[in-house]
């Protein structure tokens, strides 16, 4: 009876022993951690090379991009991290921007690009009609960095909405964009001005002068219809005429001269 109970207790030693030495290899063996935050970052935020470690490829090139000197970084637009990087990249615990309306995706450009050429963009054109910035800019481009981050060149992305004016574009009298020697930009602004058809200048006239000096004046005799608008007479955006005019003379004239008034030779 004796043998018997010496064999069951060290039977049961030698299980315990098992189990103490199977769970201190397990205990001896490393998982994989979690991304460690930032130090330096605010609470709530991991950093930068927290985000490196899922998104390389997307990473390497936003470090292309002059968003990569702002203070926070992939966070300063898709918010805090953390709650993303501790569940497992949930996309529901950070910002995405993917299927995100225009107001709530604009305005979060807007936290930062609020002043200069974009402090009118509340409440402008392409605002109003639901163009958001991201519809014109990349903000992680997958190939070569565009001026401003455009998505594509500046007069082929407007003119991918404005069809209307690309076609103008093409006829012989047009404006020297498809030379390359001045933009959309040059007369206009997209984010939005306090004139009409946001225009850089206050009026058609003074926009056509920052290039046509010399038509500016004063002059001995001046012409009603040009000190009024150019446009009366010029199609700034390309006809089918010499010098852009909307229509061949001498029946430009005639709109407005009746030809009694200047008869022609007999």
């Amino acid at each position: 009876m004796r043998k018997r109970e010496w064999a069951l207790t060290a039977a049961c030693v030698g299980l315990i022993s098992v189990l103490a030495i199977a769970s201190a290899g397990r205990a001896q063996t490393p998982s994989t951690p979690a991304p460690a935050a930032d130090p330096a970052a605010p609470a709530g935020f991991v950093g930068m090379d927290t985000c490196v470690q899922c998104h390389e490829e997307v990473a390497t090139k936003f470090k292309t991009t002059p968003h990569v000197s702002s203070s926070l970084q992939c966070e300063g637009c898709h918010g805090p991290g953390q709650a993303h990087v501790e569940n497992a990249g949930d996309k529901t615990k950070i910002r995405v921007f993917k299927g995100l309306g225009s107001l709530e995706s604009s305005g979060t450009c807007m936290e930062c690009h609020n002043k200069g050429e974009q402090k009118h963009w509340s409440g402008s054109m392409h605002d109003s009609r639901q163009v958001a910035c991201v519809n014109c800019h990349e903000v992680h481009p997958k190939g070569a960095v565009e001026k401003s981050l455009l998505q594509q060149p500046e007069m082929k992305l407007c003119t991918s909405c404005h069809l209307q004016k690309k076609a103008q574009l093409i006829r012989p009298g047009h404006m020297p964009l498809r030379e390359g020697k001045m933009e959309c930009t040059s007369c206009h602004n997209p984010h939005g001005t306090p004139n009409d058809k946001m225009l850089l200048q206050t009026s058609v006239n003074q926009n056509c002068y920052t290039c046509h000096a010399e038509k500016r004046g004063p002059f001995l005799w001046e012409h009603a219809p040009v000190r009024e608008n150019c446009l009366n007479c010029h199609d700034a955006h390309g006809t089918t005429n010499e010098k852009m005019l909307k229509v061949k003379e001498p029946l430009l004239c005639q709109q407005c001269h009746q030809t009694s008034s200047h008869p022609g030779p007999a």
